[in-house]
């Protein structure tokens, strides 16, 4: 795979992808979907870097694979957390958990909503998870709620009910209410107004300014273009007729 990469990173080291390559095995039809391989980028705190190419070309499951939703193939993602530095790539799911919960957020256009669970109560989550008070989380919730766009009638609702757009801005007010250290971006743009796809951008300008550093797909890249520092090109993996492997 080609990749072009610009200028290198200002500020503190967060995360180093060393030859990171991932493939699914197709077992029904004996063959191989080979996602992306051999990805080498860096990545420091305060920087956005925006994930671009063709459809197929692996930005999504680059994304989902720092993420650890998928074990990669081969290479290594060394992250800096606050008390070491640790290979994502072969890190145990019980570390990847406790990063996911303190360090590393992951943003997509899909709220997976628990039933009868207040919009509020689900952006307050992750704020008393990490010991802020009830009440006061739900006043930060209530405050996230409001800037993308959420009526307040629907603060005590169930997202559950809600339509596709007010989930995302549920989704995005919980992803975002609390600072990570590295924030993946998954085309959390598609869907939404232009209100709350305005209020995206500054929250993410305030997180970037705070030293939080993102690695992003976006649908509409404009959106982001005063806050891109570096892009990163993948090119999908093409086969002749008769090979054993197709891309994705």
């Amino acid at each position: 795979m080609n990749i072009h990469v610009s200028a290198r990173r200002a500020g503190a080291p967060v995360l180093r992808v060393e030859r990171l390559s991932k493939q699914f095995e197709m077992h029904h039809l004996r063959r191989t979907l080979f996602a992306f391989e051999n990805i080498d980028f860096e990545l420091g705190e305060g920087e956005f870097i925006l994930l671009k190419g063709e459809n197929g070309a692996g930005k999504s499951t680059l994304l989902r694979t720092l993420y650890r939703s998928y074990v990669p193939r081969a290479g290594h993602a060394y992250y800096h957390t606050r008390e070491g530095v640790i290979d994502l790539a072969a890190a145990a799911d019980v570390d990847i958990a406790v990063l996911r919960r303190r360090e590393i957020g992951f943003v997509t256009q899909f709220l997976n909503a628990r039933p009868r669970v207040p919009a509020e109560e689900v952006v307050a989550e992750p704020l008393r998870l990490a010991g802020t008070p009830h009440a006061e989380a739900l006043v930060e919730a209530r405050r996230w709620l409001a800037a993308f766009g959420v009526k307040r009638q629907l603060w005590p609702a169930y997202p559950s009910t809600f339509s596709g757009g007010e989930q995302q801005k549920v989704n995005l007010a919980r992803a975002l209410i609390l600072p990570q250290r590295l924030l993946l971006l998954d085309e959390p743009t598609a869907s939404l107004d232009h209100a709350a796809r305005q209020a995206l951008v500054e929250r993410l300008a305030e997180l970037k300014a705070s030293g939080v550093a993102m690695i992003g797909v976006f649908h509409h890249p404009e959106d982001v273009a005063g806050l891109i520092d570096r892009e990163i090109h993948l090119k999908a993996i093409k086969i002749e007729d008769g090979a054993n492997h197709v891309a994705e």
